[in-house]
């Protein structure tokens, strides 16, 4: 699978001061992340950056991750307009380097041959601030008052039971 937003990093290259990088997906990007993502619109996608050399060979990243977009109301499938903004704390793993499991600690991004991308680890940053279940806030189930909801998939057999 090629990363719908992809932004290679070779971690040589990242100098022993560090280094700030802006990262910022375009409009073909955006479509391709909003439909992997079940979204309806990804209007922006945003990343500021700081990475650092750290001992064994990793790569600190720092930084926040900034999105809008659209999800389907989970009632009336309307859409909610969100905006994201999380922190950035990551970990580039060299090869041999072990994860780390702690709860305090930055996640950890493993690489191959000494390559990490940047746009697919945001992109997954992203799928995991999502809200589960986006609502407006005045959606409300509609109920027949005796059944329960309208058109939920149990309401023609609560009717049917009720006749017995």
């Amino acid at each position: 699978m090629t990363p719908e937003f992809s932004h290679p990093l070779v971690m040589a290259h990242v100098p022993a001061d560090g280094m700030t990088l802006r990262l910022e997906a375009d409009d073909a990007a955006r479509a391709r992340l909003a439909e992997r993502l079940g979204l309806l619109a990804l209007q922006a996608l945003t990343a500021e950056l700081r990475l650092r050399p750290e001992p064994e060979g990793c790569i600190g990243v720092r930084g926040h991750l900034r999105a809008e977009l659209e999800q389907a109301c989970v009632v009336t499938l309307e859409p909610v307009a969100q905006r994201v903004d999380e922190p950035v704390a990551w970990r580039l793993l060299p090869a041999g380097v072990e994860p780390t499991d702690g709860d305090d600690d930055p996640d950890d991004i493993e690489t191959e041959a000494g390559v990490a991308d940047l746009g697919e680890a945001l992109a997954q940053q992203l799928s995991l601030a999502l809200d589960s279940y986006p609502r407006l806030p005045d959606a409300e189930v509609p109920f027949d008052g005796q059944f329960g909801p309208v058109a939920g998939p149990f309401s023609a057999l609560a009717r049917w039971r009720g006749q017995e």
